[in-house]
């Protein structure tokens, strides 16, 4: 691994937008884009972002939040934002932000919002560390800082659920 490889990166170095039109096959009998293709939709353009951010390979690890707040409907378009939140030794958390948009009008509404982690790889599929984060802007530091408290939810979580376990 080289120095540049581990160069530390802004958010907005890595960052991917894109976008999609709600299809007749992408949505359910009540005219709504399925959860499962969103969640799709949201799988990729984070791991996109990942593997930007750790020039690797990137697998999902989980994913942390998913908040359906609006719904999409068949004909709009929907655009994903998506960039690297916090990052551990071989972990980063990617968060996207889902927004549907009105074609005739331009109206935007923020639909959905995810935090997913994913974990960088070597060629033997195996943890590799990942370059570190540079926060520029008063927004990074937010997202940082509540990053950090999803991290240090999840491990609490994950602890208690261990000790449940042994109990039983």
């Amino acid at each position: 691994m080289t120095a540049t490889e581990l160069a530390p990166k802004s958010p907005n170095e890595t960052k991917v937008e894109t976008r999609h039109i709600v299809l007749p096959n992408h949505a359910n009998h009540y005219g709504t884009a399925f959860g499962g293709v969103l969640m799709s939709w949201i799988d990729i353009i984070a791991a996109m972002v990942a593997q930007r951010h750790s020039g690797k390979d990137a697998v999902t690890a989980s994913v942390d939040r998913l908040n359906f707040i609006a719904p999409i409907q068949v004909g709009d378009h929907v655009i994903l934002k998506a960039m690297v939140n916090h990052v551990g030794r071989s972990s980063m958390e990617v968060g996207v932000q889902v927004t549907k948009e009105d074609p005739y009008t331009g109206i935007q509404v923020r639909a959905t919002t995810a935090y997913l982690s994913f974990v960088a790889l070597d060629e033997n599929k195996k943890p590799i560390p990942v370059p570190g984060l540079i926060l520029e802007t008063e927004d990074h530091v937010r997202r940082f800082k509540e990053s950090e408290m999803r991290v240090q939810a999840n491990k609490e979580f994950v602890a208690k659920l261990r000790e449940s376990r042994k109990k039983n």
